[in-house]
This record gives C-alpha cells, sequence and structure tokens, in this order.
C-alpha cells in the first residue's frame, strides 16, 4: 500500500470530492443518513455545484458506479466527509421542457452567502464525475484498501457489496484515499447523487432561470 503522510496541496484536481447540495425533490436527490451513494437509482441527470470554500473532515475516496432506473450505469468518484462546513454555495440543474414549448429551465439554488453562517453536513457522500479546486489535505494516505476505509460517513461500506450495483470485481477490495481533513477552495465540480445525514441550510435561496449556461447554471 502506498502511503503520503502530512499537508499535500493539489491545484485543480480532478478526482476531489466537494459535497454538493440539493434541497428539494425536483433537483432529484435522496437524503439519507449515512447511507452509500452507490446504492442510489439516479435519474441519470448531472448537476453543477460551485464554492468558495470547503473545510471538511475524515475524507475519503474511492471508486463506483451509479445506476438508472433503466440500467445505465455511469462510473463515479465517491467522496465522504464525515463533516463539512461549506462558504458561498451554489447548486443548478438544467431540465429540458422544449416538448412543453418552455425550452430549457434551470433551477439556481444559493446557501451559506454569509461568511458567518456557512452550509454545515453530517455524514457527507457525493457522486462525482468532474471537479477542479485548490486543494490541500492533512495526514492524507493514498493507495488505501477501500475496504479499511474509517469515518461515519462510509460506515458499513464495502466494495463488493450488492449496494454498489455493478460494483468493483469479485475480491478486489479497490483503491482508496483517505485525509484527517481536507480544504477545498475555489471549487467547481459536476455530480451524479448526493447524500447526507443533515444538512443546514442558512440562507437558502432558490430560483428558476429561462434557458441554460453562463449566468443560469453556477459556472
Amino acid at each position: 500500500m502506498s502511503q503520503t503522510y502530512g499537508k499535500t496541496r493539489w491545484k485543480r484536481f480532478a478526482l476531489v470530492m466537494v459535497p454538493s447540495l440539493v434541497a428539494t425533490a425536483a433537483v432529484g436527490v435522496s437524503i439519507a443518513n449515512s447511507a452509500l451513494a452507490a446504492s442510489f437509482s439516479i435519474s441519470g441527470q448531472q448537476f453543477k455545484v460551485s464554492t468558495d470554500h470547503l473545510h471538511g473532515t475524515n475524507f475519503a475516496q474511492f471508486g463506483a458506479v451509479d445506476v438508472e432506473t433503466n440500467g445505465t450505469m455511469h462510473p463515479v468518484a465517491v467522496s465522504a466527509f464525515d463533516t463539512a462546513t461549506i462558504n458561498n454555495l451554489c447548486q443548478s440543474v438544467v431540465t429540458d421542457l422544449s416538448a412543453l414549448g418552455l425550452g430549457k429551465i434551470t433551477l439556481q439554488l444559493h446557501a451559506g452567502t454569509d461568511p458567518k453562517k456557512p452550509v454545515t453536513a453530517k455524514n457527507l457522500l457525493i457522486d462525482l464525475e468532474q471537479l477542479d479546486a485548490d486543494a490541500e489535505f492533512t495526514d492524507i494516505n493514498i493507495g488505501q484498501d477501500a475496504s479499511t476505509l474509517a469515518g461515519t460517513a462510509t460506515n458499513g461500506w464495502h466494495p463488493i457489496s450488492p449496494k454498489m450495483g455493478a460494483g468493483l470485481p469479485s475480491g478486489a477490495a479497490g483503491f482508496a484515499q483517505s485525509a484527517k481533513v481536507a480544504d477545498l477552495s475555489g471549487v467547481q465540480q459536476t455530480a451524479r447523487a448526493t447524500s447526507a445525514g443533515t444538512f443546514t441550510l442558512n440562507g437558502l435561496s432558490l430560483s428558476l432561470k429561462n434557458g441554460d449556461g453562463k449566468g443560469n447554471e453556477c459556472f
């Protein structure tokens, strides 16, 4: 097992977690305490999340597969935090209503815009496909056996569990990484699903916008 300890700073690291937030059923994300993101039957729709800064404890990351209700599979990097504090969070998801003559509609959500009242989350899991950020990890372990991950957010997870859908090959524990603390800044990510035990959404604001792209989505 390859190990790296101490503080590590990676810029625009594409497989690092940033939690995304979904506060309404319209976005299509389940919220369940200590549930595995890979156990979801997902809508197949991507959503975007940006945030100024995220501070999290007991970070962990491993590979998984999300499965749509029609059976389509999507490989994802599942990332977990036992606790997370998020400043100036934006989330957007685009729905195409052209069949109804309404064109594309973007649901945009903001929370934690007041530095003194950030968004907080417990037992947070995120299934992501892309992320750009500046990241710093404290006491990081790269190349860990995924079945040995600790922390409450990953409690009960096993790499070849039936919950994983397609999951990993039989008998394979899988590559993982973990860190005691993670700080990410200037985050832009695209995700498939997220879950958390608790979200506290200070300063929640939600709006619908006509169209997609710049000015309507978070980035």
